[in-house]
């Protein structure tokens, strides 16, 4: 009973991670009372909302006042937009929403960054004061936050976004408003999916509120597989290589190898795939458990055989939101608005304050000088132009959604620059309708490599650690030890070979194994849990490894 209570309890040291015991007892408690009451939709909300508060608080403590901020805010916001027939006020509406909320995000999420680009660019020392600890202290009297640091909290995107777009599809007629804020607040805070994803969007989660979900056997024989599926994901292919071989390579880039650095990157994809997929695995697993259907985040990324087509693979619900929020709304691929440009102007001056360097200057300088000089003499260059800065605007700002770093932005832009390139290339290459297998897999292989080796960018703490990474790659490749680092790390690159193995599967084969799975009696299913579980644990450490996009 008292680890029970302590896992109800709040406790900064010990979240509700979906790879601790503690997380499953308390699904377990949570479950257990869920079953007696799903069939009472009002009563289930209520609940479910409760319990999501619940393991909120645990995840952020006090940032879940934040949330319900949030939730009030864009609930009544929502029911407004639907009430109002002026197209003005409608706007100004749905205007302040996203301002509204923007604004919470950036000012957890980016002051810092926002303040050091201020300071190197106007050569000024501003610091960074926490306006609501310093608020609260003053009011209260007493000195119950620290005043000097922005702590962000869990989660922030992913819910933040999910209320755009309730205010949003509102806007648009896509969906009337819920007449209850509990049940309003329950779309928000859903647990399985708050804090890391999948995206939800109001118009395909709204619906299933008001329904009793009944959880049939194939939500319970594809609920289960997909949690095993994602604790395999996480803390094998994710946390084991880390822990035993990755870390220790970034955490000190110029103590190994080049080919030592290489390999590390070709496991960081695998690891941040196992780390993200594993995690949108069980939460579309437990939801599933409860009657709800979560949209799927990922498809094989690692199949994609071009960069675009790995945009459609990867972080689906987070791609298809900026598609509809943002990237449909400057213009699409029809054409630049002033707003495009402007934008962009403003990210490409950033990327040069990143650097710091005379020469990146100049090269991003003599890029836009010839693009322009081209645009003005070629139409078609111009069109061209036109038609994909958008793209490229869309997935700049969603690299700065992953991280308030520069280094963010020109992730991101490598990936749209990757995705513009590929658009010129299939126009021009001779193989692109050619279906052999050995076309496929050398696309697979290309694409595969653009994208691992652009995420030195996503991976590297700061820009001087990502220049010492490609210091030792060019500098210092050691190949002729490169057996010896195999051997050494033998296990490591067993793993990482298994799972790009699974990854790689074809679909037929992974079909089939799901019906394997589905077909077996219950007691294989309970023996094969507990196969997973023992060596899922038999790899743990007791230093708990938190999902990557926690920080996000």
């Amino acid at each position: 009973m008292n680890r029970i209570y302590d896992i109800f309890r709040f406790a900064e040291d010990s979240p509700l991670i979906f790879t601790q015991a503690n997380f499953w007892i308390f699904f377990v408690c949570v479950y257990l009372i869920f079953a007696f009451i799903y069939k009472k939709i009002a009563l289930r909300n209520v609940y479910l909302l409760l319990i999501s508060l619940l393991f909120y608080y645990k995840t952020s403590g006090a940032f879940v006042g934040i949330l319900i901020f949030s939730t009030c805010v864009d609930y009544a916001i929502g029911g407004l937009i639907y009430k109002q027939t002026k197209k003005n006020i409608r706007l100004a509406l749905v205007t302040t929403s996203v301002i509204i909320n923007l604004s919470v995000l950036c000012y957890f999420k980016y002051a810092y960054f926002f303040t050091d680009s201020f300071n190197y660019l106007f050569q000024t020392d501003y610091q960074v004061i926490n306006w609501l600890a310093q608020w609260s202290n003053t009011y209260s009297q007493q000195n119950y936050f620290t005043v000097d640091k922005i702590i962000l909290p869990v989660g922030i995107s992913f819910y933040t976004f999910q209320t755009i777009s309730y205010s949003v599809d509102i806007y648009r007629g896509k969906l009337k408003p819920l007449k209850s804020i509990l049940d309003f607040g329950f779309f928000v805070s859903f647990f399985p999916q708050l804090v890391a994803g999948p995206i939800v969007r109001a118009e395909h989660f709204v619906p299933q509120i008001s329904k009793v979900r009944a959880v049939t056997a194939t939500h319970f024989n594809m609920g289960t597989l997909l949690i095993l599926k994602g604790l395999v994901k996480k803390m094998i292919f994710a946390d084991y290589i880390a822990r035993q071989f990755l870390d220790r390579v970034f955490d000190a880039p110029e103590m190994h190898s080049g080919f030592e650095n290489v390999m590390a990157m070709i496991g960081y994809s695998l690891q941040i795939y196992g780390d993200f997929s594993g995690y949108t695995d069980i939460a579309i697993g437990l939801a599933l458990l409860m009657g709800f259907t979560l949209p799927k985040n990922f498809n094989s990324p690692y199949k994609a055989i071009n960069a675009a087509d790995f945009w459609k693979r990867w972080h689906i619900s987070l791609s298809t939101w900026l598609k509809d929020y943002l990237y449909i709304p400057l213009g699409g691929n029809k054409r630049g608005s002033m707003a495009s440009y402007i934008i962009l102007s403003i990210i490409l001056i950033g990327v040069v304050i990143a650097f710091k360097n005379f020469v990146v200057l100049i090269t991003i300088t003599s890029i836009v000088l010839i693009i322009f000089i081209l645009s003005q003499y070629i139409s078609t260059f111009k069109n061209y132009i036109n038609t994909n800065i958008n793209l490229l605007l869309t997935m700049l700002i969603g690299g700065l959604w992953h991280g308030a770093s520069w280094k963010f932005v020109i992730w991101g832009g490598l990936n749209g620059m990757g995705i513009v390139v590929y658009k010129l290339w299939r126009k021009i290459s001779p193989y692109e309708q050619k279906k052999a297998w050995y076309f496929d897999w050398w696309k697979i292989l290309v694409t595969f490599i653009f994208i691992t080796f652009t995420r030195i960018y996503f991976r590297g703490e700061s820009m001087s650690h990502i220049e010492r990474w490609y210091n030792q790659v060019a500098t210092n490749m050691d190949l002729q030890n490169a057996w010896a680092i195999l051997v050494h790390y033998k296990l490591v690159f067993i793993v990482m070979g298994l799972g790009y193995l699974a990854h790689w599967l074809p679909e037929q084969t992974k079909e089939r194994i799901e019906q394997f799975y589905f077909k077996s009696p219950v007691y294989l299913k309970i023996a094969y849990a507990v196969i997973v579980s023992v060596v899922c644990y038999q790899s743990y450490s007791s230093d708990f490894q938190a999902f990557i996009y926690f920080q996000f």
